[in-house]
């Protein structure tokens, strides 16, 4: 009898776990992974820009201090996210996006139960520019949700970014 062999959709997401957990959040432990032709081409977590203090070290989150919800006020946040440190991480090795696919994967900090590690508006608008074909989430039901970014620039045409249904927050 064969071993089942995962799926090479489990396969990533279980990689971008495991990034997720270099995370220096308060609230959440998110990691990303870009796959083009089959190979990890990028990394990235949720973390303070480099070189500079983050949450952990500071030992408070500023947005926590500050009483803002999830999903708001993202300027006011020491980190960048990770979906965000894949895209720049890419950029400082001089490696296209094109044709590839991200995947992220999220979870409270500190608990390892899987939550909707859906992109923010801003990340989906970065994500949107960069060529990608497709996005691959974690779901809180420890499922995954693919979104063909395609789909999101055609929904946005036709609506707004605020008719979004799935938004993180």
């Amino acid at each position: 009898m064969k071993p089942k062999r995962i799926s090479k959709n489990q396969y990533y997401l279980g990689i971008a776990e495991e990034v997720a957990r270099r995370s220096t959040c308060h609230r959440r432990s998110i990691g990303a992974i870009i796959i083009r032709d089959d190979q990890i081409i990028s990394t990235g977590y949720v973390g303070a820009p480099r070189k500079t203090k983050d949450s952990l070290e500071h030992g408070f989150c500023l947005r926590d201090k500050l009483n803002i919800p999830h999903g708001q006020r993202y300027e006011l946040c020491r980190s960048v996210h990770a979906e965000q440190n894949a895209i720049i991480n890419a950029a400082r090795a001089g490696v296209s996006l094109l044709g590839g696919d991200m995947y992220i994967y999220g979870s409270i900090a500190g608990k390892f139960k899987p939550i909707n590690a859906f992109p923010c508006f801003i990340c989906k608008k970065m994500i949107i520019n960069t060529g990608l074909n497709r996005v691959i989430c974690s779901t809180e039901d420890g499922k995954m949700k693919t979104f063909r970014i395609s789909d999101w620039a055609k929904e946005w045409m036709a609506g707004d970014i605020l008719d979004d249904s799935h938004q993180y927050g």
